[in-house]
């Protein structure tokens, strides 16, 4: 990483400001702004999250909002209403009231002496989530968005669904805002308020997961905030951003091809993570992009940004099989729209001997698969943080459990690039159903990497929005999609299909066990594949940013994954830990720390044993003043619901100041 510093421009901070919605709540906000700015104006960046910005997010913001500040811009830094030093109680994502905050933020921003009018956003996950939103409702002062590692579906693509199976992810993150929205704001900006507004957050703030559990399927709850409802409510620029290993890389794909305005994509192998910290690297030059981006729509500057192809990707490379990459070969490649005319897509029929190929003559049959529930122990998580452990490990384990098609060794190499997806003619013996995919590159010792996968639960066969149970014995057919990836199988290597009917921890099992079985001579797998190797784009440039922000840390950041079977039932345990680090902010006198601790276990052959419980602890303090506070979240099922158990405990100075627990049954819906 370059550090830019000094920086090219004089920058001013104000450090806290406050915001008044019509409503009478104050907003707390930071800025960076050229010296200056109040007697020439420039325009203004705004990022909008819950994530606080005066301890959570400063160190990263440290690093990035006085580098855009010294190219000409005012940063924005808004914590949402109830969190961080705002006021009010926040009671979900993505809200009515969320929203509307925003376009009155937005309005508010365009207003300020130190801009000229013009507004852009700025997010990555959250943020990157509503600044769509905020697009769709047209605030007059928005003029273009960067929207990272967000989606344009709520449903099908977020960390709660995946093909209507729930994700274990939805526990996890419930877990982790049920977290967060314990903290208090900071005393030294709020003054005597701070108390009062705490309690209300501990007492009003909920338990999301009960409200998510509560919509199993596609309906209005999740349509609200998804733009997929209608792209043509976001008219302004878009530039659209993820990476392979992060959860949401499908929806670059579908805004390039569908927004109707002015649209940019960018996908590389990176986790949930800003691109010039991006990990598996290449990490690259982002803040130069973001830039020209903005003095292109903002200023109206002709940067070149807007004649360079609308979607760029980067083609990974063979990798051996590990939980964890800090690096990933491969090169740079452009399309020139999306759907490409550059790419086929190609069948490989299945044979009842376990071949895959493009060639149909094989031997038809049906095969049967019912998986032992320790499939999906090497699975990873839905999203890559880039910590140890939450990418796949070798595959080898998991098809062990698993119906497997492969290809003969490839006489040469193929790139594959877009969304692979099966047709998948079947019968099941159990009412409700799920079915997990693989896409595998096997090399030539027989390591699997695991380089797509998808999940669906087969009781929403016709619809997201109305699931049918399956009648046992009854043929059916439905095409499963899998994630979208850029991909080489080298010559000498064999292209394998995994199938499965659990995949735990990354889904929640299905109630009973499943026999699954599959009519070979009717499924087809379809890959998308390049006639010949794309031609490498130029490369970006290595990363840059700001003076990092001067931090110690009394514990260092650290992340673990622990596998581990009782030998006696055969129970399968997995343990993740991650420890953000008890870091401590110089300048402000403020220490913070977090820790979450997700434990599941499951029986190999009793989906309702799996459990699923997430601890968080939370730390603050400054002299004198100390805060503690634990969540504890625990999941069940029965056959016919789904079971929560969880707490909250808050202190002050050692004193209890707050206490509250949770019992709550949901009915299970095709689930």
């Amino acid at each position: 990483m370059k550090i830019d510093h000094p920086l090219p421009a004089e920058i001013r901070e104000i450090e806290h400001t406050e915001i008044t919605m019509p409503d009478g709540t104050r907003l707390a906000a930071r800025i960076w702004m050229p010296e200056g700015a109040d007697t020439a104006p420039v325009p203004a960046i705004l990022e909008y999250i819950p994530y606080r910005k005066n301890d959570k997010t400063l160190e990263r913001d440290h690093a990035r909002a006085p580098w855009m500040a010294a190219r000409g811009y005012a940063y924005v830094r808004v914590d949402l209403r109830g969190t961080g030093e705002s006021e009010g109680v926040m009671t979900d994502e993505y809200t009515e009231i969320e929203l509307q905050d925003g376009c009155d933020v937005i309005t508010w921003i365009a207003d300020q002496a130190w801009c000229d009018g013009g507004v852009g956003i700025v997010g990555i996950s959250w943020g990157g989530f509503n600044g769509l939103q905020l697009a769709a409702l047209q605030p007059p002062a928005l003029k273009a968005v960067v929207t990272i590692c967000s989606t344009d579906d709520r449903y099908a693509d977020d960390i709660h669904y995946m093909g209507g199976t729930l994700l274990c992810d939805q526990l996890s993150w419930g877990s982790v805002m049920f977290g967060i929205n314990t903290l208090p704001p900071d005393p030294v900006h709020v003054g005597d308020r701070w108390r009062g507004m705490w309690l209300a957050r501990l007492r009003g703030s909920g338990l999301w997961l009960k409200t998510w559990l509560e919509h199993q399927t596609r309906d209005d709850f999740w349509k609200h905030g998804s733009i997929c409802e209608d792209y043509s409510d976001v008219r302004i620029p878009v530039y659209a951003v993820s990476g392979w290993a992060d959860g949401y890389c499908r929806s670059v794909f579908r805004m390039v091809e569908n927004l109707p305005g002015p649209v940019k994509g960018i996908v590389g192998p990176w986790s949930h993570k800003y691109p010039h910290v991006g990990e598996p690297g290449p990490a690259i030059d982002w803040l130069t992009e973001e830039t020209r981006w903005w003095d292109h729509w903002l200023k109206g500057t002709d940067t070149g940004i807007m004649d360079e192809a609308p979607l760029r990707v980067f083609l990974q490379d063979h990798a051996r099989p590990a939980t964890h990459y800090t690096h990933r070969e491969g090169h740079w490649t452009t399309e020139p729209v999306w759907p490409s005319p550059d790419i086929t897509r190609t069948a490989f029929a299945l044979g009842a001997d376990g071949t895959l190929a493009t060639n149909g003559d094989m031997p038809s049959g049906v095969r049967s698969i019912n998986s032992p529930l320790w499939v999906g122990r090497h699975g990873g998580k839905w999203c890559s943080y880039a910590h140890i452990g939450d990418q796949p490990g070798d595959q080898r384990r998991d098809d062990a459990g698993s119906l497997t098609f492969e290809t003969a060794p490839l006489s040469e190499s193929l790139h594959m690039v877009g969304d692979p997806y099966l047709t998948l003619t079947f019968t099941v013996d159990q009412p409700v159903a799920q079915v997990a995919l693989r896409l595998m590159d096997v090399a030539p010792d027989g390591a699997a990497t695991r380089v797509s996968y998808g999940l669906f639960n087969l009781t929403h066969r016709e619809s997201h929005e109305h699931p049918e149970p399956l009648e046992p014995g009854r043929s059916y057919t439905v095409n499963v999609p899998m994630k979208h990836v850029a991909q080489t199988f080298r010559a000498g290597h064999r292209i394998r299909l995994g199938l499965s009917t659990s995949y735990f921890p990354l889904a929640w099992p299905t109630p009973a066990l499943v026999t699954l079985q599959v009519d070979t001579a009717q499924t087809t797998l379809s890959l998308p594949l390049r006639a010949n190797r794309p031609e490498p784009a130029p490369p970006f440039a290595a990363p840059r940013a700001g003076k990092p922000l001067d931090v110690s840390f009394e514990t260092p950041p650290q992340s673990e994954w622990v596998l581990s079977e009782d030998a006696d039932t055969g129970r399968l345990i997995i343990d993740v830990r991650d420890h953000e680090g008890a870091a401590h902010i110089t300048e402000h006198g403020i220490t913070h720390s977090a820790e979450g601790v997700e434990h599941y276990s499951i029986l190999p052959d009793d989906p309702l044993s799996a459990e699923g419980v997430v601890t968080w602890t939370h730390e603050m303090q400054r002299e004198n003043w100390n805060i503690r506070t634990e969540t504890t979240t625990r999941l069940t099922s029965t056959a016919s619901e789904f079971r929560i158990e969880a707490s909250l405990r808050a202190w002050q100075n050692k004193e209890i100041v707050h206490e509250e627990v949770w019992h709550e049954h949901i009915p299970r819906n095709g689930l």
